[in-house]
């Protein structure tokens, strides 16, 4: 069999596949689609069709518009709310990244009485509702004078991040090459340096892959925001000013599909620019131990 021929052969073999996966995709992508467009009509035509009979005149350019997306940006406290989200996420990224990298390097690589148990506990903390814990977080807070504050909304997604941080991390740290630590212990390195120095450097792809899934759970939060700020405007989150602009009966709703991509802007931007760090940090971080 020719070179070609067999090239032709196993196209043929893997087309079921790559079908399938296309299929699988368009499935997958037609609410964003179907979201996307439902953006661009107007009010009027939104509550009497469906955004896929655009179809029947596609080429119409009257059907769509740009007034939704204008009447969000526009709107009053947009600009605090993009702020106030940034101020929320930001922090609420970075915290829960530091400890859970220093304690995953504990787990993986320092001996100390009850570690395995510690490590157990903190995988069993995945499995517990966080909705269990609003009520008697939100009553210490305001023992503590920490409701309606940002430190309050940071310690909290930093709580509900640390187990998942920690049980990706850990697993890929753990799996670094045993002989690279054991040399840097002969030369006389210290924990710190050996975690500044080799550690830190070496995961960033599963760092990058935890950055990724707390930013955007962070950004895209709206339950725990309005828990423990209380949704007022110098401290609401853009899910919450999204949520007050449709209205307490969703009357206009249609403002949401707008609003819904002009806040996907900054999830995107932080997911592609960790992109090539995602999968590589997930694999490593889920399937080795």
């Amino acid at each position: 069999m020719s070179k070609k021929s067999h090239k032709q052969a196993e196209f043929w073999q893997k087309a079921p596949i790559h079908i399938t996966i296309v299929i699988i995709s368009l499935i997958w992508t037609l609410p964003t689609v179907g979201l996307l467009i439902s953006s661009l009509r107007r009010r009027d035509a939104m509550l009497q069709t469906g955004w896929w009979t655009i179809f029947q005149h596609p080429f119409e350019l009257t059907q769509f518009h740009l007034g939704n997306y204008l009447e969000v940006v526009q709107s009053q406290g947009m600009g605090q709310s993009f702020f106030n989200s940034l101020t929320i996420s930001i922090p609420a990224t970075v915290i829960p990244i530091a400890i859970a990298t220093f304690a995953a390097y504990a787990f993986a690589w320092m001996k100390f009485p009850g570690r395995q148990i510690l490590f157990i506990i903190v995988v069993c903390l995945l499995v517990v509702p966080l909705q269990t814990t609003l009520i008697p977080i939100l009553r210490v807070y305001r023992d503590l004078g920490l409701s309606n504050s940002f430190l309050g909304v940071w310690l909290a997604h930093t709580g509900y991040g640390l187990p998942l941080g920690i049980y990706l991390l850990r697993n890929y740290i753990g799996a670094l090459p045993r002989d690279l630590i054991e040399a840097a212990e002969v030369d006389g390195a210290s924990h710190l340096k050996i975690f500044t120095r080799l550690i830190v450097p070496l995961s960033m792809p599963a760092i990058a892959s935890f950055a990724v899934f707390q930013f955007l759970w962070v950004w895209n939060d709206l339950l725990v925001a309005l828990i423990y700020l209380g949704g007022t405007p110098d401290v609401a989150p853009v899910t919450i000013q999204l949520t007050n602009m449709v209205g307490s009966r969703g009357q206009d709703w249609h403002l949401l599909t707008a609003g819904a991509f002009i806040t996907m802007t900054v999830p995107l931007m932080v997911f592609f620019g960790l992109q090539r760090y995602f999968v590589r940090g997930i694999l490593a971080g889920s399937v080795k131990s």
